[in-house]
């Protein structure tokens, strides 16, 4: 399996080198690089723009501007979801991706959390017409984190049928799933051998040290070949950072040389997103030697998930999933 590991890693790495070099103009800065996505037959930018950011930011003009750099500078992944900002999010990328629409890899997610087929289908209307688009390229069940989830999805008439449908229908090109809290949820979801393109999962150099979606869930996705996409690279709010165990630079380096499509990010204002693009425009796969050198250093602060609190508290799970549940509001349970 060392071997197998080390022949993939070492493929991985000569294609994305491969990548940036052709994306590079004499007298212009480097395009974002970009990868395949899974079997898709897709290229991704290797760094998404995450939707929840979009409806962080300060009005439609700023949204406007966040995704016109990036997109000028060569990222074409754009990740959002139905229930971010209760319809803001996909409303603001909607308008901003006006007359650039067919440049863009554009993925919104579902949030049925055990309700049925129709009423996800309902939402993927109510998407459609937020984002001013007729299809979406991929469609993903949000935040599958609670342990029934998998049983609900999987139900008679529940919303992995709405996935086929919807993309018998052409409305949707590819399907997916995310989930934030614990690798064996995943793996659930991934045995029930459904015909999956895509899975996003918290990958960052702390992960591999706790409860492991590097270890345990990104081999098993390669090896399906279902595109895995990375997401929580600084911890979610940057909880790593600001407690001083990497630099941005670390963090996102370290994600984005694992062997995923693409590494998500959230980025609600344009001096983060030129801040990324100046990591990401010289980007080199990290060595594996330092890469373990960075996830030696980072284990202490790792073993107990304390900055990791997608995977160890309550608090990055959003109130769709927590009200379907009979989970306590935010306000009445913060951790």
């Amino acid at each position: 399996m060392q071997t197998q590991d080390h022949l993939t890693r070492r493929n991985f790495i000569g294609a994305v080198a491969a990548g940036a070099a052709a994306s590079t103009a004499v007298g212009q800065p480097a395009l974002v690089p970009r990868r395949k996505l899974g079997k898709t037959g897709v290229d991704v930018s290797i760094l998404g723009v995450g939707g929840f950011h979009l409806g962080s930011a300060k009005d439609q003009a700023e949204a406007n501007e966040i995704v016109h750099e990036a997109m000028d500078a060569g990222i074409n992944f754009f990740d959002n979801c139905w229930e971010y900002h209760e319809g803001v999010s996909e409303e603001r990328l909607g308008l901003a991706l006006q007359g650039r629409r067919r440049d863009a890899v554009l993925m919104t997610k579902v949030c049925t959390h055990g309700r049925d087929k129709k009423i996800a289908m309902r939402m993927l209307e109510e998407s459609l017409r937020r984002l001013r688009t007729d299809y979406l390229d991929v469609w993903q069940i949000h935040e599958v984190v609670y342990w029934n989830d998998p049983d609900l999805i999987f139900a008679a008439d529940g919303a992995a049928e709405a996935l086929l449908q919807a993309k018998k229908e052409g409305k949707v090109r590819f399907v997916g799933f995310t989930g934030h809290k614990d690798p064996a949820i995943h793996l659930k979801m991934l045995a029930h051998d459904f015909p999956f393109d895509t899975v996003q999962m918290p990958l960052n150099c702390f992960d591999a040290t706790f409860r492991s979606f590097e270890t345990e869930v990104l081999p098993e996705a390669i090896r399906r070949g279902i595109a895995p996409l990375g997401m929580k690279s600084m911890g979610g709010s940057g909880e790593m950072v600001k407690q001083g165990g990497v630099t941005p630079e670390e963090a996102l380096l370290y994600a984005m040389s694992l062997p995923v499509a693409t590494t998500i990010s959230g980025m609600d204002s344009l001096p983060v997103l030129q801040q990324n693009l100046a990591i990401v425009r010289a980007f080199k796969p990290m060595p594996s030697d330092q890469m373990t050198s960075l996830r030696e250093r980072c284990r202490e602060l790792a073993a107990d998930g304390r900055l990791e609190l997608f995977k160890t508290t309550t608090k990055y799970d959003g109130a769709e999933g927590r009200q379907q549940h009979q989970y306590p509001a935010a306000e009445e349970l913060p951790v």
